[in-house]
């Protein structure tokens, strides 16, 4: 498979969104909050609180929408800065009632529009990177689908950063490489394969810990599999003291 149909993969419209993990994993126990307290609720960032297995936890996830409709409603997963103050918000929550903090990432990157940097985007983006490298409960960042740049990055600053086998993980969008390189948008292909942006790649380079292997029909042993492996890991994470758990986050984005 190459790196362009990793992308094309990632994008596919049949692909299931964050909304499906919160339900396939969570259930009827998800309970989200809504708004940043300044000034609305971003709806393409979903947070509250859900029980795994018991243990209360904290879930955002960058919502793209499953239809036009939805999509429209959540901005195609492109979040504004309310909507990482929001999840910020909602991390300071956990970090103060110690529940670990679960991420799905799936986005083109953060909103760029004149609304967003006149609120702040740059700002959001970059406090959420500074909070949650010290953010003193664990942290868990799963890539379900497009991770792309400081957007991505600003829900992925955490103890483990795993990707689904098609996703993808980049700087910046293979389009927009191609045309600041090239200036020429159809070498997406070769901008694909430059950027390193599949999760084999990431994983060799040392970016992300696990690899999610993807069935080709997604099925509930799919998503109770993937339950356990994020129960087993928040409970590997919180037998850790916070200190030590604090050092290796940063010597782990350090190192990069």
């Amino acid at each position: 498979m190459s790196a362009f149909d990793s992308v094309t993969a990632a994008r596919a419209n049949d692909r299931p969104t964050a909304i499906d993990y919160i339900t396939r994993i969570f259930g009827d126990s998800f309970i989200e909050l809504h708004g940043d307290r300044r000034f609305s609720d971003d709806k393409a960032v979903i947070g509250g609180i859900a029980e795994l297995n018991g243990t209360p936890v904290t879930v955002i996830a960058l919502e793209k929408g499953r239809n036009l409709k939805e999509r429209m409603e959540r901005n195609f997963g492109s979040a504004h800065p309310e909507g990482y103050r929001k999840a910020l918000r909602l991390m300071k929550q956990a970090e103060k009632f110690h529940r670990p903090v679960l991420c799905f990432v799936d986005t083109s990157g953060a909103y760029c529009g004149i609304g967003a940097e006149e609120r702040g985007q740059g700002q959001a983006i970059a406090e959420n990177l500074m909070e949650m490298m010290t953010l003193k409960t664990p942290v868990l960042s799963i890539l379900i689908g497009e991770g792309g740049s400081g957007g991505a990055l600003a829900l992925a600053v955490a103890d483990e950063v795993w990707m689904l086998e098609n996703a993808i993980y980049s700087v910046i969008s293979p389009e927009g490489c191609a045309s600041i390189l090239w200036k020429d948008a159809s070498k997406t292909a070769e901008a694909s394969e430059c950027l390193k942006l599949t999760s084999q790649d990431l994983f060799k380079l040392g970016v992300i810990e696990r690899i999610i292997r993807e069935p080709k029909n997604v099925d509930s042993i799919m998503f109770d599999s993937f339950k356990t492996l994020i129960a087993q890991t928040f409970e590997k994470l919180s037998a850790v003291d916070t200190e030590t758990l604090l050092n290796k986050r940063y010597n782990r984005f350090r190192k990069f």
